[in-house]
């Protein structure tokens, strides 16, 4: 901060004065280092402007980036081909969710989600499987993923719904249990699983967060914008009012 501080103070000596540090002697320097030391003694509340200043700077250089991330890497973020596509297939808003069964904060965010779909029937929702949580968190992808090559998105979503939901491990018990309630063919579940298929959509997800710089879920992406991190409901609801503005 200090740095900081000091290298605004030289900018507006030097606009104002036209001080040539370089000429200046030793004796000189020694002044003025004590000069700008008594200035932020007498005037603290300047380095946390200063602060603000580059916090914000970097705030809108980070926005910045993740815009033209998101605008680079369009097609495989937006029409994959393969990732569930719900809400309003024609809606004028797209809401895009890196999502892991495991997550905490994922759990928490699928209420936020949900609430938001139901009080807003013009959102195309799509959900990116993104397993980062170690081996449960693969096997429940895994899983979800194969109930969407053997039955479909509805169904698909269906399962979605409980995994985020689910306590217990991720085994083949409660896998089992899930397909028997929803009558579901195991042999076809079980075998996708197993598949290059399933592998091949995970690695392609994984890939693509990368290259959107995504360490973390949730991450959503709004039409344009990324956003890192868990979002409550009125803010998603203030999101989308933006960008219909």
């Amino acid at each position: 901060m200090f740095r900081i501080v000091i290298s605004f103070i030289f900018l507006l000596a030097t606009q104002s004065f036209a001080l040539d540090l370089s000429k200046m002697s030793a004796s000189e320097r020694t002044l003025l280092q004590e000069e700008i030391r008594l200035y932020l003694l007498e005037n603290p509340e300047i380095i946390m402007e200063a602060v603000e200043v580059l916090r914000r700077k970097e705030q809108q250089a980070a926005v910045q980036s993740d815009y033209e991330l998101v605008k680079k890497n369009k097609q495989a973020i937006f029409e994959d081909g393969f990732s569930f596509t719900g809400g309003n297939p024609n809606g004028d808003i797209t809401l895009v969710e890196f999502v892991d069964y495991r997550c905490g904060y994922c759990k928490k965010a699928h209420k936020e989600v949900e609430k938001l779909l139901n009080n807003d029937g013009n959102i195309r929702f799509v959900i990116k499987e993104f397993p980062i949580l170690g081996e449960d968190s693969l096997k429940l992808s895994k899983f979800a993923l194969a109930v969407k090559i053997a039955h479909g998105d509805e169904i698909y979503k269906t399962v979605h719904d409980i995994l985020i939901k689910m306590k217990a491990p991720p085994n083949e018990r409660a896998f089992d249990k899930i397909l028997n309630n929803l009558n579901l063919n195991t042999e076809l579940v079980q075998n996708a699983m197993k598949s290059n298929e399933v592998d091949g959509m995970i690695a392609y997800t994984r890939a693509l967060a990368e290259q959107l710089k995504i360490s973390g879920t949730p991450t959503f992406i709004m039409n344009d914008e990324l956003i890192r991190g868990y979002v409550p409901f009125d803010t998603l609801i203030s999101i989308v009012a933006n960008k219909r503005d």
